[in-house]
Formats: C-alpha cells, structure tokens, sequence
C-alpha cells in the first residue's frame, strides 16, 4: 500500500522525477520525461506495481530526513539497535542520461539493510525480461519493449518477480545502489561516478538558490518553493509541468484524478512570474521560446496545455494496470481539458511576458509578434462562453475571472506598446480593455456588491481574489471587500479557502473536494494588501502548515484529517506561497 501524500520526497534531475516514501520506497518514476509512463507505479497501486524499497533490515529502526541544504538531495537517517546510518539519494541533473543515486553511509556500529525491487514497466503493464552479470560490481539489467533499466551495486536474488539482497555497513563506510535509464535499443551508458556526480548535483541546486532574491518572512518556504518551481521545469524545452504525478485524488476515494504532468500555459505563466520576481530572468527567455514552438501557426489552433515539449495529443484515458491511490479510481493518462476553451490564458501570459519585460527581458525578432497574435486570438474570441480557470466540466459560462483575465490582455498590450514604443492598435485596444471592464462592472457584480463567480449567479469563486493581483482594482476596492466577506462566509468551513462550492453543480462533477491550497495563499496575499495583517499572519501559517517536513505542499489539504491530498509538489500552490510571503514582506 502506497504513504499518505506527505510523506513523499521529490528527487529531480529537472527532467523527470522519483517520489520516495518516509520508509525509503521510491514509489513513482516516470523516465525520461515526467510524462512518460512509470517503472515504478506503487504510488497508485501496491508493492505489485513496482518501487524500490532500501531500509534497515531492524523493522524497529527510527527514521528522520531532510534535504541536504537548499538542494534535492535527500538525506535520510536511520537509528536501529545496532548503529546508525544514513541514505544519500538523488538523481544527477546532467543531460542525456537518467539516473538515482542511493549512497549508504554509516556513522555508528553496524547496520544491516535489505532492498527489494520490482520493476513494472509502462505503467505496471510490462514485467520486463531480467537478466544479471556478475564482476567487480555487481549489474542487473531489466528490459521491455524501449526501455531498460541497469541496477548497479549489490547482488540481487529473485523470487516470485522481486529481486532482493542485503548490505551491511559500518561506521565510516559508504555503499553506493544506482540505477540508470536508457533506450533498450542503445548502448548501456557507463557506470555513474557517484562521488563527482554527488558534488555537481549539490552545487548545481545550491548555485541556483543561492541566487534567490527573498528577504522577508517564510525564507526557508519561499527558498524551498522556487527549488519547486526550478525542479518542474524540463532543462532541455523550458517547458514547466503542473506537478509531478498523475491521479492523485483530490477527495479520497473519489474520481476527481487528473494527470497533471504536462505544461498548462496558466500555470507555467504564473510560475514564470514568480521566478521573474526572484531575479530569474532567463527563465522567461527559455519559456518564451518554447512557447513560440508550441502555438506556431495559427493562433486559433492555440490549445490551453501541452506536452513538455510542446505537444499537442494529450488525449485523456483511464488506466486499467493501475488501481488508483488507495483504491481512488480511475488512473487517467492525458487530459481531457486539453479540447478546452479557457479564455484567462491569454491573459496570464501576457501579464507574463510584460513582467519579464519590465525586468529587463530583450525583445527577440519573434517575441512582439508572438503577443500580437495572442491578443488577436483574445479578440476573436472575446463573446465566447468558456469553462474557466477551473476546468469547468460542465456548461460553459462567462466566468467573471476569465473576463478579467481578458482585460488584462488588452491592458498589458496597451502598457508594452505605451512604455516601450511597440507597434499595435493601441485605441482599440483600450476600447476593449475599457469595454470589458464596463461589462464586468454590470455582469459580474451581484446586489449586494460582490463579485460573481460568472453572469448571472450570486455565487463566489476564489479566483475572483486575482483580479486584484492583475490591477483590474484595487485591493480595497469595496466589490473586492464584499467579495472577501462572501468568500470567508461560503468557502471557508474550516479555516481554509475552496476554489467553489462544489454543491451548486456547477462543475458538472460528482462528490466534493478538500481545500485547494492556492486559494488560501490568495486571500493572505489580500489581507496583507488591506492592512488585516493578524489575519494574514494566522492564514499563512495555517496554509505554510500544510507542507510536509520537507516542505512540499499538494494541490488540496484535507484540515479534517491533517492530509495532503491532490497531486503533489504542486506548482500551483508554491508559487502562491511565493506571492504570499513577497506579500507579508511588504506590508511589513
């Protein structure tokens, strides 16, 4: 049976990722690409769907861990009766190859450890052919269809489709496991250097931190948060995936299970201004390049998400080799919202790629045009009922968030062109800037002077907290005061904030779901911006509360039962941690 959410640590290579349990099983490992099918599944299933356990052999033994500094290599320490050791995991971040390190290292007495292995290719679908050569160092080479998978370092036995063995390490000693992905059809790569390896890993994600530009509250968060943020963002295409799973449930035992393993255009926008604000510039120049590859053509071809590397066929499926989290079914590969229309996302990228300009971000040949062509599509579109920055599954509306978020396309047009002296139809811009804001003003406010979620409800989102974030008003504006007090009075049953209320059928989904945590990090953002600083402070802790002892947060948190839930790390909800502590910084 899979951990609960929080107990996972990441290990990125900043291409792919391995999800390792409290308990030293690395549950969840998609190589080469975070979106590729996994080798090891258990993380939706059993033991049965593949990991790699390595734990002391003493079942008693005591377990703390921690990331060794501002990086991702997780540190794991283990105290039995006999002596004390320690894990080193990670996954090198180098290009062309894929591989976990695990170095045993022993700091007292003696200390006895056993690993098993399953390997479950294609999502569990594929036992692979196995075969082990002796020498030196001990191999063991697993092989189905395109994929193999080389085990290096200890003598495995194999029994019923799992391969075991034991080492015992001593005080002072090290042991080093690893394991490498390749193309079944290509050479072996060569054995890992693990002692180079381990020291350019280290520096490579200490480097990058240390470049952090954050001196407010939550400093180890917010460090912690943009790692996050650096490890879901692919090396090679600059494409930035949502979170690093799939199917995860956002109510437990429910069917909310979505695949989350691809570049949502309002996600990664978002994720980009965060590290834009952190002094990340470059990062705006890789993303902005890759997305001139992904919508080339015509603009009404735009899609709302694709694959790392720009991909279009993300069609959505069910799995059934996987069973689901704890028996949460169905297991879904791809993304039906991918078919979509979700008219914020012109607006997130504009606001985007204004920011990187105003940080100092030089215009390409191409990067004028490509906006250009993303507020044409935002005009062509601009009467269009869409299904929201929720992924609405059922009618689609004229949700009031996205009509903001096409305000503020047509406003950061009329900014670039205004500030820098870039060509456009800037009057008529303004026009439809102008016009839009008169629409929501009439539309999108209900009787009692709060925003709606869309025309024609009395109900409340809480995406309607950006609009303030966006500048469509103002902080204090009295319609986002009301808007607040609505919000605190029906989203807010036990002290963190829900995207909606569920109940009203507006989603076109059965069951409900636990607080999504991004919203609570939005009204800290609000309270610190309208002087409820108490307010703000007693959120933040509560929403910061919510990450595990490594500090990764989820999608949702269950308060109820004091559990992560949804798919995890989360972009989404780091990134929102992020602006909320920029936000306590500066009121304070």
């Amino acid at each position: 049976m899979s951990a609960s959410i929080g107990e996972y640590a990441l290990l990125s290579d900043c291409r792919t990722g391995a999800l390792v349990s409290r308990h030293g099983s690395i549950d969840w490992f998609c190589p080469p690409r975070w979106d590729a099918p996994s080798v090891f599944g258990a993380l939706l299933g059993t033991e049965e769907h593949g990991h790699w356990t390595l734990r002391p052999v003493d079942r008693a033994a005591t377990v703390t861990r921690r990331y060794d500094g501002d990086t991702f290599v997780l540190v794991t320490r283990w105290e039995t009766a006999t002596g004390v050791a320690e894990v080193h995991e990670f996954m090198p971040v180098w290009p062309h190859r894929v591989d976990i390190v695990r170095r045993i290292v022993g700091l007292s007495g003696r200390v006895p450890f056993e690993t098993a292995l399953r390997l479950r290719f294609d999502y569990a679908r594929a036992i692979p052919w196995v075969r082990q050569l002796d020498g030196a160092v001990p191999e063991l080479h697993a092989t189905a269809g395109p994929d193999r998978v080389t085990v290096r370092g200890i003598r495995l036995e194999a029994r019923d489709h799992v391969h075991r063995g034991t080492v015992s390490i001593d005080a002072g000693g090290t042991h080093d496991l690893t394991l490498t992905w390749s193309h079944s059809f290509r050479d072996r790569p060569e054995p890992v250097d693990v002692d180079a390896a381990l020291v350019a890993t280290r520096t490579g994600w200490q480097d990058w931190a240390d470049h952090i530009a954050h001196d407010g509250p939550y400093r180890a968060e917010v460090i912690r948060s943009l790692l996050v943020l650096r490890a879901l963002s692919h090396a090679d295409t600059g494409g930035i995936v949502a979170a690093a799973t799939t199917s995860l449930p956002e109510q437990f035992g429910g069917a909310r299970n979505w695949d989350y393993r691809y570049v949502w255009l309002r996600d990664a926008s978002l994720t980009l201004q965060t590290l834009v604000a952190h002094g990340f510039v470059e990062a705006a120049d890789h993303w902005r390049l890759w997305l001139l590859r992904a919508i080339a053509g015509d603009p009404a071809q735009m899609q709302i998400m694709y694959g790392i590397a720009g991909e279009r066929d993300l069609a959505e499926r069910e799995l059934a080799s996987l069973p689901g989290y704890k028996g949460a079914a169905p297991v879904r590969i791809g993304n039906g919202a991918v078919t979509q229309f979700q008219a914020d996302v012109v607006g997130e990228v504009m606001v985007a790629l204004q920011l990187a300009r105003e940080a100092g971000l030089a215009e390409t040949e191409y990067s004028w045009p490509l906006q250009l062509a993303l507020v044409r599509r935002a005009e062509v579109s601009l009467d269009r009922p869409d299904n929201g920055i929720w992924e609405i599954r059922g009618e689609p509306r004229r949700f009031t968030h996205s009509r903001a978020m096409l305000w503020a396309a047509f406003d950061r047009a009329v900014t670039a062109a205004e500030s820098t002296g870039l060509r456009g139809p800037v009057a008529h811009w303004r026009r439809l800037r102008d016009d839009l804001a008169a629409e929501i003003a009439a539309q999108g406010v209900a009787s009692d002077g709060h925003f709606t979620q869309y025309y024609g409800t009395d109900e409340v989102d809480a995406s309607l907290l950006i609009l303030a974030q966006v500048g469509f008003c103002a902080y204090d504006d009295p319609r986002m005061v009301a808007t607040v007090a609505r919000i605190e009075r029906d989203l807010m049953p036990d002290g963190f904030v829900r995207r909606y209320r569920t109940s009203s059928g507006v989603d076109g989904l059965a069951g409900a779901e636990n607080p999504f945590l991004a919203c609570s990090f939005w009204l800290v953002e609000q309270y610190a911006h309208t002087g409820r600083r108490a307010d703000a402070e007693r959120l933040m802790a509560a929403a910061a509360g919510a990450a595990n002892d490594l500090g990764l947060l989820s999608e949702e948190y269950d308060p109820a039962h004091e559990r992560q839930a949804g798919n995890t790390p989360q972009a989404f909800s780091h990134l929102a941690l992020v602006r909320a502590a920029d936000a306590l910084a500066a009121a304070s």
